[in-house]
């Protein structure tokens, strides 16, 4: 089964929602599994929990099938995606354009490469999904 993670800003702003979408149609597509991710950070003192994110998700999306909703605390919200990506084993990992351009900065400081859909899957075989969530 296809494993897609997403990850998502609380409370859900107009880009996590169509980066959302995105991911829940790859999901479906691929007769897949979705995890839902979000990251409190250490220094940002505002946290959620997941039946908060559950409710946001659903509220908007409706109730959702082979979802799994996880919220992680980190000092980097990249630094935790990725160790998301590794640990769920994740096939596919949709993101935000916005999302992308800060991980390309991360990726700068430990890698002459910054691309990221390389570097995915070439070190976590990971498939990379970029969703330009500017539009209105």
């Amino acid at each position: 089964m296809t494993l897609v993670v997403v990850p998502v800003r609380y409370p859900l702003t107009a880009r996590s929602k169509r980066t959302l979408e995105r991911a829940i149609a790859v999901a479906r597509e691929r007769d897949g599994a979705l995890t839902v991710l979000h990251v409190n950070l250490y220094q940002n003192g505002k946290s959620v929990n997941r039946t908060e994110l559950k409710t946001a998700v659903e509220r908007h999306f409706g109730q959702l099938e082979n979802v799994r909703y996880i919220v992680r605390t980190g000092f980097l919200v990249e630094e935790s995606i990725l160790e998301e990506i590794a640990a769920e084993g994740a096939d596919v990992a949709v993101i935000g354009t916005k999302q992308v351009s800060r991980l390309r900065r991360i990726f700068r400081r430990f890698t002459d490469n910054p691309n990221i859909d390389d570097y995915l899957r070439s070190h976590l075989d990971c498939e990379v999904i970029t969703v330009d969530a500017s539009r209105e």
